[in-house]
């Protein structure tokens, strides 16, 4: 079996046990029933992800994923894919959003050219970036598939092996992007994944006016009706209308989920990966933790069919890089540290109050 299948082989639920114990002790804590709310609900979830009722997070990392994509000729973006390489230097000298908000939230970022349609081996050869591209950006997807099957293989098991090299030091991941024209495959895949309207999913991205947006509709449409991904199969759909940082961040969940790592969702982008990994091994879901919810029309009819009702955040955010998954582990952190910080009323000696 190659690296796919033996890491779906080794994807599981949630430990209902360690659930269980979680809930007995939060039940507990000195404080009134339930008065920390969503907290508490993320610490059973945490407890169910990791098998421990002490969890324990050592290091945090985002990941960032980066790829170009052909798309991009049909005008779907304001921005020409030059501005995506240098972002990626951007990103190495520390000086974008997603580095002020990790460097916030004690998270070390990874930035990984999956595609940029640039050579960027000077950055690889110095460490700065991960090299795993598997080509200089897809395919035009209104014209043809994204990539080959081999290449959507090739790009999910990319990210396979990077969470496979961090999980040895982190405890925590990130999904982050960065792909000029990304939203375009993003709401592709959105659309044949959800079953609702292009119409009711395709956002403005990069700031559309009116006009643009029609447009960007229309490509979206005549990428799905020239390709015909089957909505059964990730594989096939990430090839067909997908991107190689999608795949990348849907390897990156699988790998997370198969080492029992909690993975924090950013936004559009990223929710795009992590609905490429449902689709090849549902359990993904069990680990996902959702950071926000994005200003792009379709994040939450996403979000909704891997089983969010409600993200940790909602601030009307829109860039992408990670920077949504970098804010919400503080969040994480602290649901951790109710769940093992907190005293219970036997352990504070402190009277229960009559029921």
């Amino acid at each position: 079996m190659g690296l796919l299948e033996t890491t779906k082989g080794r994807i599981f639920p949630q430990d209902s046990e360690a659930r269980e114990k979680a809930k007995q002790r939060l039940d507990n804590l000195a404080l009134p029933y339930w008065a920390l709310g969503d907290l508490m609900d993320l610490g059973i979830e945490l407890a169910g992800m990791t098998r421990t009722i002490r969890p324990h997070i050592r290091k945090k990392a985002i990941v960032t994923m980066a790829g170009d994509h052909g798309v991009v000729a049909e005008g779907v973006s304001k921005f020409p894919s030059a501005v995506t390489p240098q972002m990626v230097y951007n990103f190495v000298r520390g000086g974008a959003g997603i580095n002020a908000l990790a460097r916030q939230a004690g998270a070390d970022v990874f930035v990984v050219d999956m595609g940029v349609a640039a050579d960027l081996g000077e950055l690889a050869r110095q460490n700065k970036i991960i090299d795993k591209k598997i080509g200089y950006g897809t395919n035009n997807i209104a014209v043809g598939p994204a990539m080959s099957d081999a290449m959507a293989r090739k790009s999910i098991e990319a990210g396979i092996e990077i969470a496979n090299q961090l999980s040895t030091e982190y405890d925590l991941f990130g999904t982050g992007d960065m792909g000029i024209g990304n939203t375009t495959p993003s709401t592709a895949i959105a659309a044949v994944c959800t079953g609702k309207d292009v119409e009711e999913l395709t956002g403005r991205g990069t700031g559309l006016n009116d006009e643009q947006l029609l447009h960007k509709i229309a490509v979206v449409k005549k990428c799905l009706e020239l390709n015909k991904p089957d909505k059964q199969n990730g594989l096939d759909i990430l090839a067909k209308v997908g991107g190689f940082e999608i795949g990348g961040i849907a390897g990156l969940i699988l790998g997370a989920a198969a080492n029992r790592k909690p993975v924090v969702i950013d936004g559009f982008i990223s929710t795009a990966g992590a609905l490429i990994a449902y689709k090849i091994e549902p359990f993904v879901r069990d680990y996902l933790i959702f950071a926000h919810r994005s200003v792009e029309r379709g994040h939450k009819h996403m979000q909704e069919l891997l089983g969010c009702k409600e993200p940790l955040l909602d601030l009307n955010f829109r860039l992408g890089e990670g920077t949504g998954a970098a804010l919400a582990m503080n969040i994480v952190e602290a649901a951790i540290a109710v769940l093992t910080e907190v005293l219970t009323f036997e352990e504070a000696a402190v009277a229960v109050a009559d029921k």
